[in-house]
């Protein structure tokens, strides 16, 4: 098994979190020998982004960064080594790092309850959360009830409070310290926590103390402002890419996915995390962030993925119109990130293979592909095709109305209200249990994929009417039913 192979089963819990939906690969596909140039001349075209970044650090310093593509598709404003993407979950290695800082000058004690920072949880069923937990996503909070939407949030410098009391109301699907599961939940809570033992707001910190001491200029934390400078997040539409028509970034989100930066200031980041010194966080600390926290989660550490097969250490970032991946090799002091202003569909414009071929080639990683996509590429035209395969129905339906009327006894009645039955199971299918598998509501699926989001509404909308349908041609206007 390749070493980027062996990464990704290790982390399809993970991946859920990030609405990655691994539906089966057929057959592998090599990918293209040469520079990390030839990998993108072959992969992003596929991956339909508008724009990428890369950076790679080599023993501590940056020696090759590049970019391809406009910052906004029909725009003819270049993306550099130097243009802010908004980097998703890579985020979360920053709110661990800010966590461990805290814990570095005695401010906070990693095996102490959550509870002993944040009174809202006193007596709260996640109260006795410990802070290694959190970090490590061992608290028992699930993937789904970290994707939950919340639109009813109210905006303004204490939206990350107001998401956190609404938290404090919710219990732990699982139990505290018995097994890994990715959620968004733990790093929110985290960024409540810094922000109550520190004293700033989560914004403040994070520039104050680690953008600011790492030389991180093009970089900043998601404020509830749109920004410029800024590349624009293109999400997935019917085999293209639409530009989001929002670009207001999001503080209650920041601690889980809102740090925006640059190629160019993510090496120096990673070349920090790599240098071996004690700077903006002791070496003992950080090697402590890069290996994994307990045996209930021996794959994550804190804020970082750890593959101890092949000595990497990474994470990836999924935001809606952005996906990321920054990976590094702490015994060699060699690490890569690439940005992408593009989000995958089902199949068409996957941006995996293109993020893993950069990474896997900048570092000397063993990588076959992600294989065949045709499984979910058919996944996804039977979505596009099936609303209007029950309209049709329809249609037949109604041009043989007279057939439909005529059914009699108890076979007849069979015929006539097992569609319902079944197409009520569909939509519960696809409006419930698909979301639930992926680890994301509906709502939250939609953000990310819309046009996904689109189809499973209107399939299982469209499957209920034409069962319906038949129902109401064959009790009117004809025979009665026996």
């Amino acid at each position: 098994m390749s070493a980027l192979t062996t990464r990704r089963a290790q982390a399809r819990v993970g991946l859920a979190a990030a609405l990655v939906m691994g539906l089966g690969v057929a057959g592998q596909a090599a990918m293209p020998q040469g520079s990390v140039e030839d990998v993108i001349d072959a992969q992003m075209p596929a991956s339909g982004v508008p724009g990428l970044a890369y950076a790679v650090v080599d023993d501590d310093a940056t020696t090759t960064a590049g970019a391809r593509g406009v910052a906004r598709a029909g725009s003819d404003r270049e993306v550099t080594p130097d243009t802010p993407f908004l980097t998703g979950s890579i985020s979360k290695s920053f709110t661990a790092l800010a966590v461990m800082q805290l814990v570095e000058a005695g401010e906070v004690d990693l095996d102490a309850e959550l509870s002993q920072y944040l009174d809202g949880f006193s007596g709260r069923p996640a109260g006795a959360v410990t802070i290694r937990q959190l970090l490590s996503h061992t608290s028992g909070f699930s993937t789904l009830q970290g994707n939950a939407s919340h639109t009813d949030a109210a905006s303004g410098r204490d939206e990350l409070a107001l998401r956190v009391d609404a938290l404090a109301k919710t219990a732990p699907a699982g139990q505290p310290g018995e097994r890994f599961e990715y959620s968004n939940a733990n790093y929110v809570l985290l960024g409540r926590l810094i922000e109550v033992v520190s004293g700033q707001d989560y914004q403040s910190y994070v520039a104050s103390n680690i953008l600011e001491p790492v030389g991180m200029d093009n970089s900043f934390v998601a404020d509830g402002e749109a920004h410029e400078a800024m590349a624009t997040g293109h999400r997935p539409w019917f085999t293209t890419k639409r530009p989001l028509p929002d670009t207001t970034t999001d503080r209650a989100t920041a601690p889980q996915g809102g740090v925006v930066a640059s190629a160019n200031d993510l090496s120096r980041y990673m070349a920090m995390m790599l240098n071996g010194e004690d700077d903006v966080l002791s070496a003992a600390g950080k090697a402590q962030m890069m290996r994994p926290a307990s045996s209930a989660s021996p794959f994550y550490g804190f804020g970082w993925f750890v593959d101890t097969d092949n000595g990497t250490v990474w994470h990836s970032g999924s935001t809606p119109g952005f996906e990321t991946l920054a990976t590094m090799r702490p015994s060699e002091r060699t690490g890569v990130v690439v940005l992408v202003n593009g989000g995958s569909g089902i199949g068409f414009g996957e941006t995996t293979q293109l993020r893993n071929g950069i990474t896997a080639r900048a570092l000397g990683l063993d990588d076959d592909g992600e294989g065949s996509r045709w499984p979910q590429k058919a996944l996804f035209l039977g979505l596009v095709l099936l609303p209007v395969v029950y309209l049709l129905s329809m249609v037949w339906a109604w041009r043989h109305r007279v057939e439909i009327r005529a059914k009699s006894g108890p076979a007849g009645l069979f015929s006539l209200w097992f569609p319902l039955l079944t197409t009520l199971a569909a939509a519960w299918v696809m409006l419930y249990l698909v979301p639930n598998l992926v680890g994301a509501p509906l709502t939250t699926l939609a953000l990310f994929q819309p046009d996904l989001g689109m189809l499973l509404i209107a399939s299982a909308i469209a499957g209920v009417t034409w069962a319906v349908f038949r129902l109401g041609v064959a009790s009117t206007k004809g025979p009665p039913l026996p």
